[in-house]
């Protein structure tokens, strides 16, 4: 695939891989609890030193979603967001930072805006990567209408139930950096790690020289370490999802939203 000479996500992994570190990715849901105080946690995950967001755009059916997150996404739908509204706050975030920003929905809502005109409008908002949890990458060539453009790099998903000869299909067509799923079933924090992450994440890596960030189930900082001690990346939702939910009536909301993931950040960078 043709691709942008430049582009957030490749330049933020280049500089961590420079410096040793593995990135800290955060995933929240765009307009949960509302869309102003949405920004403000996008700022404060930023200063807690997250180093990509993945920012999930509200929708009916999230059906890779666990309870946390399908919360989130009926609590934006609620409070009135929209894939326009997103891409607004995309534009709103973008105005202080550069941080890289990888949209996380399902093909439903980005189908009925126009696959096309979703490409160019998120580019020019200002993001980065889109991770269509359910297109798979060989239906693209099928349908013309669900043809992917160069504006955003294409993250795919690689599970542990994947069969072995699809991942080196699946790497082939990744681009930004692969989302491994750590285990088996929907999005939630966990209170132990899956197992075999490591061997994992060795066996696509030899199909491929894009960075593997490891995501599903990692809710603490002992986790967060032993992942990026495996991994170029650890991905962290539902337990943010889960301070966001808890928080949602504080005036503070954002700052406690950051003072949780500070932590996690801090065991990222320190692995």
């Amino acid at each position: 695939m043709s691709q942008p000479s430049t582009n957030r996500i490749d330049q933020k992994f280049a500089d961590l891989k420079s410096d040793g570190k593995a990135a800290f990715i955060a995933y929240v849901c765009a307009g949960d609890p509302d869309m102003p105080r949405s920004l403000e946690i996008l700022r404060a995950l930023e200063t807690a030193g997250a180093d990509v967001i993945e920012l999930g755009v509200p929708f009916s059916d999230p059906m890779a979603d666990g309870i946390v997150n399908q919360m989130a996404a009926h609590r934006a739908l609620e409070a009135g967001a929209s894939l326009p509204k997103v891409l607004d706050l995309i534009r709103e975030f973008r105005k202080e930072s550069q941080l890289p920003l990888v949209l996380f929905t399902y093909l439903n809502p980005v189908y009925t805006y126009g696959f096309e005109r979703f490409h160019h409008e998120a580019a020019a908002a200002g993001a980065d990567g889109v991770l269509l949890l359910d297109l798979p990458p060989d239906e693209s060539p099928k349908n013309a209408e669900l043809h992917e453009l160069p504006d955003l790099r294409h993250i795919r998903l690689i599970a542990p139930t994947t069969p072995k000869d699809r991942i080196p299909l699946l790497a082939k067509a990744s681009e930004g950096f692969i989302y491994y799923v750590s285990r088996a079933g929907v999005t939630g924090a966990q209170s132990s790690l899956a197992v075999g992450i490591a061997e994992n994440v060795a066996a696509i890596k030899a199909h491929t020289d894009l960075p593997i960030a490891v995501g599903f189930g990692i809710s603490t900082p002992e986790q967060a370490a032993e992942v990026a001690r495996a991994a170029d990346g650890v991905v962290v939702g539902s337990a943010i999802v889960r301070q966001v939910e808890e928080n949602a009536d504080a005036d503070d909301i954002a700052e406690r939203v950051g003072n949780f993931v500070k932590p996690l950040v801090d065991a990222t960078k320190s692995a």
